[in-house]
């Protein structure tokens, strides 16, 4: 059981393609979480894409201080949800190869974290779907009702 895992750059640029309207430009992808959340360097300090919540972050200075947070229980359950790895992982629930663990009912469609919802996805097509459900959704207004989406 893996709570980082990484690809190949044609594998990152593949799956951040739907990504670029919240501004990838002049990053570099470091590696992904188990969840294909992904961590990426710029020159000001690590990002974070959250590919649940649709958001990016710059919530590390440097590469050193994105190691020294991930490495304490905090960093681990806040960035890689270690507690929600490892119950998966308990069930028999792993991710190897070039797959991640997926939400089967995305989380901002009201998925719940939780195992029951985990399903075992290819990278490249989670994280690319993410991106165009979150850019679809982005400007909705918070409570709005979704009655359907579809993905290009």
């Amino acid at each position: 059981m893996e709570l980082t895992r990484t690809f190949s750059e044609q594998q990152f640029a593949a799956a951040l393609e739907s990504w670029q309207w919240i501004g990838l430009e002049g990053l570099d992808p470091w590696f992904s979480t188990a969840f294909g959340d992904v961590f990426l360097i710029g020159d000001d300090g690590v990002y974070w894409l959250d590919i649940c919540s649709g958001e990016l972050t710059r919530p590390f200075s440097s590469a050193e201080d994105a190691q020294r947070v991930l490495a304490t229980d905090d960093g681990l359950d806040e960035y890689l949800l270690a507690g929600l790895v490892f119950a998966a992982a308990e069930t028999g629930l792993t991710a190897t190869g070039s797959d991640i663990l997926d939400f089967k009912v995305p989380p901002v469609l009201g998925g719940d974290f939780d195992v029951p919802n985990l399903q075992v996805t290819d990278f490249e097509v989670a994280v690319h779907l993410a991106g165009q459900l979150h850019e679809q959704i982005k400007d909705l207004p918070d409570g709005a009702e979704i009655s359907g989406f579809s993905f290009d």
